[in-house]
Order: structure tokens, then sequence, then C-alpha cells
């Protein structure tokens, strides 16, 4: 699933099933976006100025870019962090419900 793209000067973002220019990006869109990269396989175009005409474009364009290269590097550190955190509390919980229950 493409989550940014350029095509025609401007960077585009994925909203739903269409594709919305860079400039009409708000922080849900960023949510939405976040969560998309977190629960599946994601792709974007590179990140190349001289394709982009439009100077916010740019700028939007090489930020989120770089974000979400840095979430696909880190992204399964992530995953394994929660998970040991996750794994930590529910121990913790049954060891309570065990005590209690005795």
């Amino acid at each position: 699933m493409k989550i940014l793209e350029i095509k025609n000067g401007k960077g585009y973002f994925l909203k739903g099933e269409a594709t919305v220019e860079l400039d009409q990006i708000g922080k849900e869109d960023l949510l939405e976006l976040l969560d998309t990269a977190i629960a599946s396989e994601f792709e974007m175009d590179e990140y190349d100025v001289g394709k982009l005409h439009n100077k916010a474009h740019q700028i939007i364009y090489k930020h989120l870019h770089q974000k979400f290269v840095e979430l696909r590097q880190n992204k399964d550190r992530f995953k394994d962090e929660s998970e040991r955190a996750y794994k930590d509390a529910i121990e913790k919980y049954n060891e309570t419900i065990k005590i209690e229950n005795n």
C-alpha cells in the first residue's frame, strides 16, 4: 500500500481510498498514516526535490518520508519492546490474581 507518492509535481498522501495533496494533511491524517504504517507493509515514492515543484510539498514530503523510513527500520524493535512491556504487565496481573484467589 503506497502511503506517500509524487505525481505531476506534487506530493500526495493516502487518505482512506483516495490520495490527497500534502498541504491538506492534518493531525488525524498523520495518525491514520502512522496506524497504517505500523499495521501493514507500506510503500512510498523516494523523496526527490526535483520532482516536487511546490515548496510546501517539498518540506512536508521530506520530513514525512524521513520519519517513515525510520519507522520502517525500527518497526521490529518497536514491536518487540511493546510485546515485552505487555508481557510483563500480563504476568504481574496473573500473579496478583493468583495471590488474591488463595
